[in-house]
């Protein structure tokens, strides 16, 4: 079974730019979907954007032209650059992997934006 680790996170003033990192301990090319969510204190687990195995990709109204998904099947990696930022961008962000119906998530990573 595929392990992810998030890291990147972070404190980064209102139009910064981060980039998270996701690092699998197992091939990823296997993945139905892989994806970013993210959840702010109080608020449920959301997604923010997510690729699939054939290229597809997608993102909430409120990242998209800020945000950017990636992955290096190479290198087992999922990226989610992320520009422009601000205060509500703020939460943990999470990666995910979902295979046959089954979900994998990382530990999660911090993203804070503040001046």
């Amino acid at each position: 079974q595929v392990q992810l680790v998030e890291s990147g996170g972070g404190l980064v003033q209102p139009g910064g730019s981060l980039r998270l990192s996701c690092a699998a301990s197992g091939s990823i090319f296997s993945m139905n979907a892989m994806g970013w969510y993210r959840q702010a204190p109080g608020d449920e687990r959301k997604l923010v954007a997510f690729i699939t195995r054939a290229g597809g990709r997608d993102y909430t109204d409120s990242v998209k032209g800020r945000f950017t998904i990636s992955i290096d099947y190479a290198k087992d990696m999922m990226y989610l650059q992320m520009n422009s930022l601000k205060p509500e961008d703020t939460a943990v962000y999470y990666c995910n992997f979902f295979r046959n119906g089954v979900n994998t998530w990382g530990q999660g990573t911090q993203v804070t934006v503040s001046s």
